[in-house]
């Protein structure tokens, strides 16, 4: 009986990709193996066809003789060895198919797995002013470090680690499991692809110790909370000599006395005498970078707002620096004497029946409080 094309097989183009051609036998191959289907013998005979056309058009060179000579590329007299006996080995058949999907399918040694070490975090609280300044500092850091008598190899001076001869290397086994082949550490080296059978009496053989690191960091000016600054490989070391993780300094800023800062603003409240505000004045009022006057226009109202231009924050991530939004808040005296009881009285009386010249405010609401007990009755 003659043998079906071999693309048709697999139900692809002749310039089908190899990435295409895979696919396709992968779900052929899965449809008809007969694992999945009760020993029929016709889908066992498409199975064995759907692998033989896979294993030439999934290798270069025989795509190449096939698509120049047809079967013919294969039979005695051709260089070929021919196809078709015996029970294939779904293992050995799905070894490389799937090798992607579980990590690599089949590998020879030297590829040792090694773990990078650990990011760190430190928490940095600072003042307002050092943020919006900058500042440079030392700090310390309780970590793990390369251990200095093995270089990190975690092996007796003199000595070296020896490659597993489990994993030859790897790191990995694999286990295969019917039609799957699936990737595990192995057992033997935990993953390392070494064993260390001299181990460092420093280390103990994990190629690192415990230390507490004092390191300069710098912040840069106008840092804010939530601010992080990276230090690569300031992080914990790796075991075995792998490589460091990062430190990352997470920036806090403490609550200021005066000032709260919103992006590259910073607000504050100035509390002014009631004379101040009525007739006017001069005031001073604080910044980042020392006192500045400020001029109050008569009959300032409290809770008016004033900016200060150029006074705020200049962000870390560039931007014009902010303002200075300062609230003035009219403080009512206490602790008052007789005298100045008796002149409040008499400054009060000289704006009875003139309310709504003196305190439109004051005028305004109450006659809508009273329009609106009015309407409630009416």
């Amino acid at each position: 009986m003659s043998k079906r094309d071999y693309y048709e097989v697999l139900g692809v183009d002749k310039g089908a990709s190899e990435r295409d051609i895979k696919k396709a036998y992968k779900r052929l191959a899965m449809k008809y193996h007969p694992d999945r289907t009760s020993g029929d013998k016709d889908l066992e005979i498409k199975f064995k066809e759907v692998k033989e056309a896979y294993e030439v058009l999934s290798d270069e060179d025989k795509r190449h003789k096939y698509d120049q000579h047809g079967h013919a590329a294969f039979e005695h007299g051709h260089g070929g060895g021919g196809f078709g006996g015996g029970h294939a080995d779904f293992s050995d058949v799905f070894g490389d198919v799937f090798g992607d999907i579980f990590g690599g399918g089949r590998r020879g040694g030297g590829g040792q797995r090694q773990q990078r070490g650990s990011d760190l975090r430190y928490n940095l609280e600072m003042s307002l002013e050092d943020a919006v300044r900058g500042k440079e500092l030392e700090i310390k850091v309780p970590t793990w470090v390369s251990c200095k008598p093995c270089d990190g190899s975690g092996a007796k001076a003199g000595s070296k680690p020896k490659t597993c001869s489990t994993c030859h290397g790897a790191g990995q086994v694999q286990m295969r499991q019917g039609f799957f082949a699936v990737q595990q550490t192995c057992p033997t080296c935990k993953g390392q692809g070494q064993i260390i059978s001299d181990p460092c009496n420093s280390c103990h053989g994990q190629g690192r110790v415990e230390k507490t690191k004092t390191l300069s960091v710098k912040i840069p000016a106008g840092v804010d909370t939530g601010d992080r600054i990276r230090l690569a490989g300031e992080g914990e070391a790796g075991a075995n000599g792998a490589p460091a993780g990062d430190l990352f300094v997470q920036v806090h800023v403490k609550d200021h006395p005066i000032f709260v800062r919103d992006g590259s603003n910073l607000y504050c409240e100035v509390p002014i005498g009631f004379t101040t505000a009525a007739l006017g004045g001069e005031i001073e009022v604080p910044t980042l970078d020392g006192r500045a006057k400020l001029k109050v226009p008569s009959e300032t109202q409290t809770g008016k707002m004033f900016r200060l231009r150029g006074k705020g924050v200049k962000s870390v991530r560039g931007g014009a620096v902010g303002d200075l939004l300062c609230k003035v808040m009219i403080e009512t005296p206490v602790n008052l004497n007789d005298k100045q009881k008796d002149l409040l009285k008499q400054f009060e009386e000289t704006m009875t029946g003139k309310t709504s010249k003196y305190r439109p405010k004051e005028q305004g609401f109450f006659d809508g409080v009273k329009k609106f007990f009015d309407d409630l009755t009416g």
